[in-house]
């Protein structure tokens, strides 16, 4: 049988369910791709996601380590948060690498469009890579209480391969930047400090 790429899926009606400023949820009354009757429930994020991997002029990368209640777990990541799906990205990420960890960057590069958990949920994220780094004052956000620590690339890419990273923009952010890296993908002066 041939693939198609049309939507399989019939929905009758839609029902809200929940709303607060970061999400709106939707039980939706369907036909499933066999034409049975069913429910789907679907989580509409209200901002866009942005990611940052920062690297410094020594091949160094800051992460950023927060707990996250709904894993009830501590977590390393790279600088990220949400962003307003009004402007763009890149703006956005600036922000957050500021806010989280005080660190400004002459050069920024987009690396992927990421749609997070995609059977429950639009969630969309936007990576980069940010260099020429210089160094300010953090300030996080109420709800954020952060650790921020500087290690060689490499071991954060380590810590991806582990599972001690496992935050998914933060692993295929790390994992892309590597990629291009060996690829010759990226300007000669960050491929530099990223594969030395």
């Amino acid at each position: 049988m041939p693939h198609t790429t049309r939507n399989p899926w019939t929905i009758l009606s839609t029902k809200p369910v929940y709303e607060n400023p970061w999400m709106r949820i939707v039980e939706h009354q369907v036909l499933n791709p066999k034409g049975k009757p069913g429910i789907y429930g679907v989580m509409h994020a209200q901002n866009l996601a942005v990611g940052v991997v920062p690297i410094d002029d020594e091949g160094h990368v800051t992460l950023v380590g927060q707990y996250r209640l709904p894993l009830n777990l501590y977590s390393w990541e790279i600088p990220e948060g949400g962003a307003d799906p009004k402007l763009p990205p890149v703006e956005s990420a600036r922000r957050e690498l500021s806010e989280e960890t005080g660190l400004t960057a002459r050069h920024w590069l987009p690396l992927m469009t990421l749609h997070l958990s995609n059977s429950v949920t639009d969630e969309t994220a936007h990576g980069f890579l940010a260099w020429g780094l210089q160094q300010g004052t953090a300030t996080p956000e109420d709800t954020e209480e952060l650790q921020v620590r500087r290690i060689p690339f490499a071991e954060a890419l380590s810590m991806a391969m582990r599972g001690d990273i496992t935050d998914a923009i933060a692993v295929a952010c790390l994992m892309k930047v590597q990629l291009m890296a060996q690829a010759g993908e990226l300007p000669d002066d960050v491929t530099r400090l990223i594969l030395r």
